[in-house]
């Protein structure tokens, strides 16, 4: 009896119970499309609005893992990556959606194939520059204040975008650089590691000259210029001997090494005021040049022939 009474329980779930809200999902509009049946139904809707509101939890998750250690410009930055990486995920849950309903997206992928491609050829330098600008914000290899040099120019980077990098250079010019050049290209960065940067400024004396005399004025020119750093201390190079001239070299530490054209000129202007108190000359190129005739002319014979 006891048996008799779960089985019909059982029939009533499976038949009217589940039997009804499988009807309800399954009512809708079913389309005849050649062999096939295109199915829009309510179930199809269901699962597509729990498929994207999933979706949207997930991403939400996965920001906030990437971008709880990051500053709030970064985060800013990083969030407009995950808006591209939506917009992918929801394309991908509606073509599924559309296979799901008895839809054929095989045509559509097919007729979309040759626009895909054409539109990757064409926007190959722009996702280089987004990758780009992404592992940039990641790995922080570049930040807003450091001083690089692109293509031989010397800039201050004071903003960084998703697919551009701007600096200032040192004539107040922007330079507008795209991200794929930190990524692809040979980047010198001034103050990856510091702000202290080593600079020299490099001077030829006569032969003669005092040698420990020019290495004192040297030293008391860095140590007059403020913006040179006490610690570490400058140093004096004696590097080589110079066709023309003794060669020397005073090295020197600057936590501006963006400025360091003004600092290097002021003590070019030192050195020479300095060495022409104390009798230190600075030479220029010298060149001693003999000419050698090719075909000298044949000494007259002068002797008189009196036979």
């Amino acid at each position: 009896m006891l048996q008799e009474q779960n089985t019909d329980i059982k029939e009533i779930i499976e038949e009217d119970i589940w039997g009804s809200i499988i009807d309800f999902l399954n009512y809708g509009f079913h389309i005849p499309a050649g062999e096939n049946t295109i199915h829009l139904t309510i179930g199809l809707l269901l699962l597509l609005v729990v498929t994207f509101l999933a979706t949207s939890f997930v991403l939400k998750i996965l920001r906030k893992l990437f971008t709880r250690r990051m500053e709030q410009e970064d985060k800013l930055k990083f969030i407009s990556i995950f808006k591209f990486i939506k917009y992918l995920v929801y394309l991908v849950v509606i073509l599924l959606t559309m296979s799901a309903a008895g839809i054929n997206i095989t045509v559509i992928l097919t007729a979309s194939a040759a626009l895909f491609v054409g539109l990757g050829l064409a926007l190959q330098e722009l996702f280089q520059d987004i990758i780009a600008g992404v592992l940039i914000i990641v790995d922080k290899s570049l930040r807003v204040g450091d001083v690089v040099e692109v293509d031989g120019k010397i800039g201050k980077v004071f903003e960084i975008k998703l697919r551009t990098t701007r600096a200032i250079t040192r004539d107040d010019k922007i330079v507008i650089i795209p991200n794929h050049k930190f990524i692809s290209d040979t980047i010198y960065n001034f103050t990856q590691n510091h702000k202290i940067t080593r600079e020299k400024v490099s001077v030829g004396v006569a032969y003669g000259s005092d040698v420990q005399l020019v290495t004192q004025i040297l030293l008391e020119v860095a140590r007059e210029q403020k913006e040179v750093l006490k610690n570490p201390k400058p140093l004096v190079l004696f590097e080589d001997f110079g066709d023309s001239a003794l060669l020397f070299s005073i090295n020197f530490f600057l936590r501006d090494s963006f400025g360091d054209p003004s600092i290097k000129s002021a003590m070019r202007y030192a050195i020479d005021t300095k060495f022409r108190a104390n009798n230190v000359t600075i030479p220029f190129p010298q060149r001693d040049v003999h000419f050698y005739p090719k075909n000298p002319l044949p000494i007259a014979n002068t002797t008189n022939n009196n036979a």
